[in-house]
């Protein structure tokens, strides 16, 4: 998993839809991204590619993240993700492929002009770090969905670069560079559990 950072002027966002009652967390007229490149790799449910982007937001005086966009490049991620959480999730040939050092990668998708990936380390980190969140979604009956995510992995902080192709609807990416970015190699996630059958 290779994760950046970063800090947009708010009137650069895409128009992305937000639940009711949710909006983006914005500081010094500034939103808050994050980007994920993702190999799910074969031992879990899925063993698929993901490039997916958050924004954090707020819900009332609770600061959280919600996503925004989506790419897979399995049918059945794509249907599970929108049925059952509300994640925007689109298909798309995604590759990442990593060395000792970084990693590469690279989405392309129907009306998406192509993004690429490059990321470096810069420190390795000693031990496995654990984190948990979750997501706000809004699932097709208009009903809000909070969405638990646990994981835990080793992590190295690095150099990451995304770049997008000219033109909608992720250029913002390319007007900026992320304020950090990290990799977390060997990782384990759960998405979802008994706390997502509630609603957020």
């Amino acid at each position: 998993m290779i994760v950046s950072l970063w800090r947009v002027p708010v009137g650069e966002l895409p128009s992305w839809p937000l639940p009711p009652g949710i909006r983006p967390w914005v500081v010094r007229r500034r939103a808050t991204l994050a980007t994920f490149w993702v190999d799910y790799r074969p031992g879990g449910d899925l063993a698929y590619r993901e490039f997916l982007v958050a924004l954090a937001v707020r819900q009332g005086h609770r600061l959280t993240a919600g996503c925004v966009a989506a790419w897979v490049d399995d049918e059945r991620s794509l249907a599970g993700g929108r049925a059952l959480w509300g994640i925007p999730k689109e298909l798309g040939t995604i590759t990442v492929r990593t060395d000792s050092r970084g990693a590469l990668g690279e989405l392309t998708a129907p009306g998406v002009p192509a993004v690429r990936l490059t990321y470096r380390d810069v420190l390795r980190l000693p031990f496995r770090l654990p984190a948990r969140g979750h997501l706000v979604q809004q699932l097709s009956d208009g009903s809000r969905c909070r969405v638990p995510l646990r994981i835990t992995g080793r992590p190295a902080l690095g150099r990451g670069r995304v770049t997008p192709g000219p033109g909608a609807p992720l250029s913002v990416l390319g007007r900026h560079r992320p304020l950090l970015s990290a990799a977390l190699r060997d990782f384990r996630g759960v998405v979802g559990g008994p706390a997502d059958s509630g609603h957020a």
